[in-house]
């Protein structure tokens, strides 16, 4: 595996495989990487000859300086877990890679943006937009992986690269799990030994309202007692639980179509997300 920190290196290196006309897939990260990454750098290997994977802690994705400081940095333990997974190159570009002197482009992309995440992060997805399009055309990628977790984070990527001609196919790949339901997280070595027993709540309580709106219980009401339920467990608070569109993210007042329970809340003030299929 080939450890890269410039886009003149990276693109050397892909002018060599389209050369030999090889097809390249992109696992984009910001590192501490867990089994759910891991997974789909396998995915990525099933569409790909040849597999980049990104680090990249981006400071246009955080609006919280204090967040944006305590987030792991770990690329040399990164590495060793990449090592059996025939990865072909980590890319892991200096700040002035991404962002040089005079910096001056933001992308937004819109309607998908403003709810949910966009909500309660402002200005998150843009930062999210900006560097994805930049990771995209410096790898020129085929093909993307992206984790279902961040539901609303891949439904962007792939507008992004749909409505820029970018020529890089976003694949959402399954959230992987720890065995209690938890969603795995960069995030979850933040949780004490007291919250992480409280967190599997949160995926409890979503199996239980979509059981519940599957079997046509009113989606007000299912949902308002998945929010009080998810705090009595412990939660410091629930930012939304909400029932969308799949494909947009509209909000959606009769299951005739398919949908997505999501849920953001908080616990010892570690942000959690989640959502699963309805």
């Amino acid at each position: 595996m080939k450890i890269i920190r410039s886009k003149d290196d990276l693109r050397t290196l892909r002018r060599s495989w389209i050369f030999k006309g090889e097809r390249v897939a992109v696992v984009p990260t910001m590192g501490a990487l867990h089994a759910g990454h891991l997974s789909l750098v396998e995915v990525a290997r099933q569409h790909a000859d040849r597999v980049i994977v990104t680090i990249f802690v981006n400071p246009k994705q955080f609006n919280n300086p204090d967040d944006l400081d305590r987030y792991p940095r770990t690329e040399e333990q990164d590495a060793k877990k990449l090592a059996p997974y025939a990865v072909d190159a980590l890319y892991v570009p200096t700040p002035d890679q991404i962002y040089p002197d005079g910096f001056a482009t933001n992308v937004h992309v819109s309607g998908l943006t403003e709810d949910l995440e966009g909500a309660h992060r402002p200005g998150h997805f843009d930062g999210v937009a900006t560097v994805v399009a930049k990771l995209f055309l410096q790898t020129r990628a085929d093909v993307a992986c992206f984790g279902e977790k961040d539901y609303q984070q891949m439904l962007l990527v792939r507008r992004l690269s749909e409505d820029l001609d970018i020529e890089t196919e976003v694949l959402g790949c399954p959230t992987i799990r720890e065995e209690d339901g938890l969603a795995m997280s960069s995030r979850n070595v933040r949780l004490s030994a007291q919250d992480r027993a409280i967190a599997p709540a949160l995926k409890a309580e979503l199996d239980r309202a979509a059981t519940a709106i599957r079997r046509g219980a009113d989606k007000r009401v299912v949902l308002n007692s998945a929010k009080a339920q998810i705090e009595r467990a412990g939660f410091d608070t629930v930012e939304y639980l909400e029932l969308r569109d799949a494909a947009d993210l509209s909000p959606v007042t009769a299951l005739d179509r398919p949908a997505r329970l999501l849920v953001a809340a908080t616990l010892g003030g570690v942000r959690l997300i989640d959502n699963i299929p309805v």
